[in-house]
C-alpha cells in the first residue's frame, strides 16, 4: 500500500537545537507587520499579514506565536475551520486546501502585553527597558511579538510599521520609508528589501538623539540618549573607518545602511540585528573601551545577517568570523597582530576543557566562547596557509556568492576549496571545528 500523503505541515523545522521552533510545509516570503504600541502600559495591538508559499498540499499548518492573544485569523480572506493556540504555536486548519507551490496569505490580528519567551539561553524576544523597548530575538524570540516561521533557514522580506507615543524614537530594520504624526502619536514605517531571518528582526524604542556620521561607504547613524552624547561620539568615532576596512576585506557592505543604538539601560552583551547593532550604556566609556565589541557586531552584517546559517549547529560560521574580525581590526589599528592574538587565544582555549565540538556544540554550548575562538583560529590557520591575497580574495568571493543567502560548514569548505584550489581547507576545518582535541597553530 502506498504511504498516505500528509497535508499537515510539520510542527517544527526539525532543528534539534530548537526542537519546537520553526514550521514545515511552507516558506514565508514576506511579513507585513502593523504594530500599535503604548510604551507607558506595554500594550500592543497588531496585525500581521504573512505571504507564504506551500511546499506540499496544506490542509493545516502552524506559526510560532507566544505570549499574545490571537483575535482573528484569515487565510486568503477565508476564516479557518479551526484555530488552536498553544503556548508557542498557532495551528490553523484551512477551509480550502492550499495546493503545493501556491502562494497564500495569512492575516493574524492580535494584542496583549508582549514579553520575552523562556528558552535554554534565558529570556529572549520583546523586552521592556526602563523607558522604552528592545527586541533581542536570537535564537527563538521572534514569536514574542509576531506570528512567524521562526527559524534561520526561512528568510523573508518585511514591512514593519510601528506607532507609539510621539516623545519616542523608533528604530527598526531596513529603510525608514515613512513617518507621520497625529494626536500625540507617531507612526514609523520600515522596509526590509533583502531576505532577513526572523531572529534578526527588531524594534527599538527610546528617547534617542540621532547623529548621522557619513554617507560612504554606506550611510551610517548613531541613536543614543542625550546624556551619553560625548561618550558615544568618542567611542564610535572610528566607525566610518571600520566599515571601510571591513568592506575592503569582506566585500561591499551588504545592506542599504547601518545604525547603532545605545540604550540608556545596561545590557549584558551587545546585540546584532539586520542592518544595525545595539549596545548598552555600560558599553560606552568615552575611551574606546568597546572597540572589539563594535568590530564584532559590525562584522555580523556580513557573517550572520547577509550570510545566515541554515541550522544553528553551524553557528561558528557567524561567531568565528565576527571574532576574527576583532583580531583583524586590532591588527589594522596597529595593535597586536592577528597572529599574536591567535597564539594568545589558543593558549586560553587550551586551558579550558576540550569537551565540545564547535562545529556541532549542542544547544547549551552554541554561545560558548570556545565556539567563537576556535572558529576564529580555524580562519587564521586557513589564512596562514593561503596567504593574505588569496585568503581575502576568497572571503570577498564567498560573501558575494552567498549574499543574502544560507551557509553551512560543508558549503564553506566546498566553496573555499574550489575557489582557492587548496586541498587543505577541509583538513583545517576538521581539526579546528569538527573535533574536540585542540590542534597546534
Amino acid at each position: 500500500m502506498a504511504p498516505v500523503q500528509t497535508t499537515y505541515g510539520s510542527a517544527s523545522a526539525g532543528d534539534p537545537y530548537i526542537p519546537t521552533g520553526g514550521n514545515g510545509g511552507y516558506v514565508a516570503e514576506h511579513y507585513d507587520l502593523n504594530l500599535s504600541y503604548r510604551v507607558a502600559t506595554n500594550r500592543l495591538n497588531a496585525t500581521a499579514i504573512i505571504t507564504a508559499r506551500a511546499l506540499i498540499p496544506l490542509d493545516r499548518f502552524s506559526l510560532d506565536f507566544a505570549g499574545l492573544s490571537m483575535e482573528k485569523v484569515t487565510v486568503n480572506g477565508e476564516r479557518p475551520t479551526k484555530v488552536t493556540h498553544s503556548a508557542r504555536k498557532l495551528v490553523i486548519s484551512v477551509a480550502t486546501r492550499v495546493e503545493a507551490g501556491a502562494v497564500f496569505e495569512v492575516t493574524v490580528r492580535y494584542r496583549g502585553a508582549p514579553h520575552p519567551v523562556r528558552s535554554a539561553w534565558g529570556d529572549v524576544g520583546w523586552e521592556e527597558l526602563d523607558d522604552g523597548v528592545l527586541v533581542s530575538g536570537q535564537p527563538c524570540g521572534a514569536a514574542s511579538w509576531f506570528p512567524c516561521n521562526d527559524h534561520p533557514s526561512n528568510k523573508a522580506t518585511y514591512r514593519i510599521e510601528i506607532a507609539c507615543e510621539s516623545g519616542y524614537t523608533v528604530v527598526s530594520n531596513g529603510v525608514l520609508s515613512a513617518r507621520s504624526s497625529r494626536s500625540g502619536r507617531t507612526s514609523w514605517t520600515f522596509d526590509v528589501r533583502e531576505p532577513m531571518a526572523t531572529y534578526l528582526a527588531t524594534v527599538l524604542i527610546g528617547r534617542y538623539r540621532r547623529r548621522d556620521l557619513a554617507a560612504a561607504p554606506v550611510a551610517h547613524s548613531l541613536f543614543f540618549p542625550a546624556q551619553l552624547a560625548t561618550r558615544v561620539g568618542t567611542d564610535f568615532a572610528r566607525l566610518t573607518e571600520m566599515i571601510a576596512f571591513f568592506a575592503d576585506r569582506f566585500g561591499p557592505y551588504p545592506f542599504a545602511s547601518y545604525s547603532v543604538v545605545v540604550t540608556d539601560d545596561e545590557l549584558e552583551i551587545p546585540l546584532e540585528a539586520h542592518g544595525l547593532a545595539v549596545f548598552g550604556s555600560n558599553h560606552v566609556d568615552g575611551e574606546h573601551g568597546s572597540d572589539r565589541l563594535i568590530a564584532h557586531e559590525l562584522a555580523h552584517q556580513w557573517y550572520g545577517n547577509s550570510l545566515t546559517v541554515a541550522r544553528w549547529q553551524d553557528i561558528w560560521l557567524q561567531e568565528g568570523f565576527a571574532c576574527y574580525a576583532e583580531w583583524l581590526w586590532e591588527e589594522q589599528r596597529g595593535g597586536r597582530t592577528a597572529d599574536s592574538l591567535a597564539v594568545l587565544h589558543r593558549g586560553k582555549v587550551a586551558a579550558l576543557p576540550h569537551d565540545i565540538v564547535v562545529g556541532d556544540p549542542g544547544p547549551h554550548a552554541m554561545f560558548d566562547d570556545r565556539v567563537y575562538k576556535r572558529g576564529a583560529l580555524a580562519l587564521h590557520a586557513i589564512r596562514k596557509s593561503l596567504g593574505d591575497e588569496a585568503f581575502f580574495a576568497a572571503l570577498r568571493a564567498y560573501t558575494a556568492a552567498r549574499r543574502h543567502g544560507q551557509v553551512s560548514t560543508e558549503d564553506f569548505v566546498e566553496f573555499f576549496s574550489e575557489h582557492t584550489g587548496s586541498r587543505a581547507i577541509g583538513g583545517f576545518v576538521a581539526r579546528w571545528v569538527q573535533q574536540s582535541a585542540l590542534p597546534s597553530l
